[in-house]
């Protein structure tokens, strides 16, 4: 018998039985649904929280700070000297050493210094973070622009959330004090920068003593205030979060050709000393960042740093272990959506049971004729595998369905938690996704679950005894 009477023998004898086709298909239809929605919804979680880290901070980048022996991290607090052996410091040596790893494409060092900004009753303190200008490059602005490479004049980049770290000088009063940004513009204003926090400190402090009593004290003559430039603002609103949002970041070059202007000889507040107390000729970093080729690439730069002596990390290192939480999780959901298309293979394994002995003299005719024991077995697969054709693609388009209105309530959701919060809806997707590899691989299981469900029935009708069944009523 050819394959194609084979077929419509299979098809006929399911339009025979509409209702229980019909109710099997449902089965196959609801399982195949199931399984997709709740592995697309994994799928989606495990996407969504990549664009999210994505979106905030680089997958390809690597911190990196000075070996454990002595390293002191102090950003422009103060020099210390160092206990012990000579600590592991980064250096621009260093930063070149870095820069020539396998898969590395570039490291910037990061030289963090404190200073006090002034405009107006206006006044914080934050980290200028003096950085390379491949760094600045990849810093997203919204007004401004980064500084020319190999500029000697400092300029500031500030980041968006910057504004609320101010207070009046009068009132001690900011933003979490009030509740809305203080009245500081970064761009159209001068800004006063001053670098020597101690002497700032010292003068406030010794004025007042002298001022509130006749000690004899003389006044501490308060430190020179530079106006400083706005090269650039970060992209983002007050409440936009991203790995750019608390600092100002200027270039290191600059920076320390500021420095070095500014204290001259004496020492640098923040850079640490020998074992003498003395400061050394050259800069040394805080921390540094080196940038690899590829995400795939980041663990083995990271080990090649670590051997070197120095402490890194990487978003990698979380990443790789929420992606396996995330798996475990996806891999639960599918089983709960696996469980409903067994129930269904249970479904078209009753039905084709059913439908043996319905057509035990029909089988039994078919025997004495002369036909094939495998077309016999053949004709029932390709029943239970049509069921689950049929249930396996209109699953696909039921799935569609769920997962369109899933995505809809789960962005209303989004939008009302943006207008409440201030909630980010950069990184807003689809929470449910179905990849067309998922829709292949579900239907070739609904296909290849009907399949297995008919084989043992299938097998029955081989079986049966061709005198017994056309004897049979």
């Amino acid at each position: 018998m050819k394959f194609g009477d084979l077929l419509n023998l299979a098809v006929s004898n399911l339009k025979r039985r509409k209702l229980r086709t019909f109710l099997t298909v449902l089965g196959v239809i609801i399982g195949t649904a199931s399984i997709i929605v709740m592995v697309s919804l994994g799928i989606g979680q495990s996407e969504l929280q990549m664009e999210l880290i994505s979106s905030s901070t680089s997958l390809t980048t690597i911190s990196v700070y000075g070996g454990s022996s002595g390293y002191m991290y102090s950003m422009g607090g103060g020099s210390s000297a160092s206990s012990g052996d000579e600590p592991l410091y980064i250096t621009d040596e260093t930063i070149e050493q870095f820069k020539n790893l396998p898969y590395a494409t570039g490291a910037s060092p990061i030289l963090n210094y404190y200073v006090i900004a002034k405009q107006g009753v206006y006044e914080s303190s934050f980290n200028l973070a003096g950085v390379s200008h491949d760094y600045l490059e990849q810093i997203p602005l919204s007004e401004g622009k980064v500084p020319e490479k190999g500029s000697s004049q400092l300029s500031l980049i500030y980041g968006n959330m910057i504004r609320r770290d101010f207070t009046n000088s009068k009132t001690n009063e900011g933003y979490w004090d009030t509740g809305e940004e203080p009245d500081v513009d970064l761009i159209n204003k001068p800004m006063f920068i001053i670098f020597d926090r101690d002497k700032y400190y010292q003068s406030q402090s010794n004025n007042q003593d002298s001022g509130s009593g006749d000690d004899g004290a003389q006044p501490v003559t308060p430190p020179k205030k530079y106006i400083v430039p706005t090269a650039g603002i970060v992209k983002g609103g007050p409440m936009d979060w991203n790995q750019y949002s608390y600092n100002v970041y200027c270039d290191v070059d600059a920076l320390k050709t500021q420095l070095k202007t500014i204290f001259r000889k004496n020492p640098i507040p923040g850079q640490p000393t020998n074992k003498k107390g003395k400061p050394y000729n050259y800069f040394i970093y805080d921390e540094a960042e080196v940038y690899a080729d590829d995400m795939e690439h980041v663990m083995e730069i990271q080990n090649r740093i670590t051997e070197m002596g120095f402490q890194a990390n990487s978003n990698v290192e979380w990443v790789q272990s929420s992606q396996k939480q995330m798996q475990a999780q996806q891999a639960v959901l599918g089983g709960i959506g696996a469980v409903s298309l067994l129930v269904a293979a249970i479904g078209i394994a009753n039905t084709m049971m059913m439908s043996i002995y319905e057509r035990t003299k029909e089988i039994g005719v078919m025997k004495v004729l002369g036909c094939d024991m495998n077309n016999i077995r053949d004709m029932f697969l390709l029943e239970s595998g049509f069921i689950g054709l049929m249930g396996g693609i209109a699953g696909i388009a039921v799935s569609y369905a769920i997962s369109k209105i899933i995505n809809v309530l789960y962005l209303k959701q989004q939008m009302e938690q943006a207008a409440m919060g201030g909630y980010d809806m950069s990184a807003t997707g689809d929470i449910s996704r179905i990849p067309p590899w998922l829709i292949l691989l579900a239907l070739i299981f609904a296909i290849l679950i009907g399949m297995l469900a008919g084989f043992f029935p299938a097998k029955r009708a081989m079986k049966l005894s061709a005198l017994s069944a056309i004897r049979n009523e």
